[in-house]
């Protein structure tokens, strides 16, 4: 059996890195508004939701996934672009696909599954890279 290389530190800095590009991500400077219309969200229902159950929860998910992408890269072969390549794959290919498909059913608008797929595929796409950098 082949050995599995994880850095943990690699594995939290892409936890946190998940609230970093969501903070951003979902800002009024890029996709709020237009996530927030998407939702059928008012400001006061997002003032009375639960950050630290949101926040928390987002976390340890966000520390779920990225273990879970240091499992499938940890082999002594992983470098900086098969982290890219795998993370990229991952997220389009199957995250975001299957959001896609679900945002389908559900009749989502197109400007929602676009918003929160890119958000998916760029934060898969980056954690890959951080793993395979970060060994």
């Amino acid at each position: 059996m082949e050995q599995v290389i994880i850095n943990h530190w690699a594995v939290l800095a892409c936890a946190i890195f998940n609230m970093v590009l969501g903070a951003i991500w979902y800002s009024p400077a890029l996709f709020y508004k237009a996530w927030k219309r998407e939702n059928n969200l008012t400001d006061e229902q997002l003032k009375a939701a639960s950050p630290m159950k949101t926040y928390g929860i987002s976390f340890l998910l966000a520390y779920l996934m990225a273990y879970n992408m240091a499992f499938f890269l940890g082999d002594n072969s992983t470098d900086v672009v098969w982290g890219l390549t795998a993370g990229f794959l991952t997220g389009f290919g199957w995250a975001a696909a299957i959001f896609t498909v679900i945002g389908l059913f559900e009749q989502k608008s197109w400007s929602y599954i676009f918003i929160n797929s890119g958000y998916i595929i760029i934060f898969f796409t980056v954690i890959g890279a951080i793993l395979g950098a970060w060994r």
